[in-house]
């Protein structure tokens, strides 16, 4: 009898045990997820708050970051020689350089002080992949030197191709080509967007869109701001001025970035990849008009087709350029509710392209375009 009573007291004890670990086990996982649950809702684009939900989001992925020793960076670039020199940003001179392992990188060097906020953004930063985005690889700090270290894009900014000093004049970038390129770029920038907590770019413009040797688009700089915080770094007036035409309204009066600001600085860079112009130099001097009425003034005065990039030729339908313009008007409303989120206007750009590719497959190039105010209607 005992020994039976034993068995069966040993058995309950088991069995209590086994519930008490399921407890533990779930309560684990539970709360866990309830932590990440809350992180995630931390979506502001107040940097401040971005900062906090990164660091729980992302903590899995800190790892991912390479930190360099500033002598391999030296030697890649050849002790940072004006040979080596390939462009001057918002964070400094940017580098060419190859790595000892034969990788071609681009590097961006200024002067500043080690800190542990500087590490957990270029963590951050470079846990963020996507086809349509530049990656970024890693980092160095030292010397009162900060370094960031990309991979590289053999063609450049598409700026050059469009309007750059080296431009071939007589090269063309075709319709489809241009749509194919602002697809690429919203669906980088759209997914900026999309992360937990999102990122917002806050300085995305036709400079910041790159291409490789296929001529796919890969957003460049996002977050450089974060690294910059409220510093405004000086530069030659004229590039400046450029910097602000992308700038949304609320942007210049509040300083209030978000992803709808976003969507304003690709509007204007829509204006850029139609017209291969720089949009100071087809816009007046003041650079809060509304952008939409200007539009609406060019179709009411006949001349909307001298926006149009006369490169272009015939090689486009009249249908989807209409479509394109008017995409670029809604993203550059004055008001920012007014504007589509990216993720519409990859939408709206994939239907374009996937029309303007099936109706000049049928009707071929060369085909005769009208241009009229039937392509428009007022912005309501």
């Amino acid at each position: 009898m005992s020994t039976t009573l034993a068995a069966i007291l040993g058995g309950a004890a088991g069995a209590v045990a086994l519930v008490g670990i399921v407890i533990v086990v779930l309560w684990f996982f539970l709360f866990r997820n309830r932590s990440v649950s809350r992180t995630s809702e931390t979506g502001s684009s107040d940097p401040s708050i971005q900062a906090v939900g990164r660091r729980d989001v992302v903590e899995l992925s800190l790892r991912e970051a390479r930190h360099f020793e500033v002598e391999e960076l030296s030697l890649a670039t050849k002790d940072f020689s004006d040979k080596s020199l390939i462009g001057e940003g918002k964070f400094g001179p940017v580098y060419k350089g190859m790595l000892n392992d034969g990788m071609l990188v681009a590097i961006k060097k200024r002067a500043g002080t080690p800190s542990q906020e500087f590490v957990e953004e270029v963590r951050y930063l470079s846990s963020i992949h996507h086809r349509n985005l530049v990656t970024l690889l890693g980092y160095c700090q030292e010397n009162d030197q900060q370094f960031l270290v990309y991979e590289y894009i053999p063609y450049g900014s598409i700026s050059i191709h469009l309007y750059g000093p080296s431009q071939d004049s007589q090269e063309k970038l075709e319709f489809k080509n241009r749509l194919s390129i602002a697809l690429g770029a919203a669906k980088g920038l759209a997914h900026l967007h999309s992360l937990s907590p999102r990122l917002v770019h806050k300085d995305f413009k036709t400079t910041n869109v790159l291409v490789d040797e296929n001529f796919i688009p890969k957003v460049a700089d996002a977050g450089v701001r974060n690294f910059l915080g409220r510093v405004e770094v000086a530069g030659p007036s004229s590039l400046v001025a450029a910097d602000e035409i992308f700038l949304a309204p609320e942007v210049k009066e509040f300083r209030r970035f978000s992803e709808k600001s976003d969507v304003y600085s690709f509007g204007i860079f829509l204006l850029e990849l139609v017209s291969g112009r720089e949009a100071m130099d087809l816009l007046s001097s003041d650079f809060n008009q509304n952008l939409v009425e200007w539009v609406q003034n060019y179709q009411e005065s006949g001349k909307i087709s001298t926006i149009i990039d006369q490169r272009l030729g015939n090689s486009f339908t009249a249908e989807g350029m209409g479509e394109f313009i008017m995409l670029m008007v809604r993203c550059v409303d004055p008001s920012s509710e007014r504007r589509p989120a990216m993720s519409d206007v990859v939408m709206e750009l994939d239907r374009i392209l996937e029309k303007e590719m099936s109706l000049t497959t049928i009707m071929g190039e060369g085909t005769s375009i009208l241009l009229g105010s039937y392509l428009f209607r007022p912005s309501k």
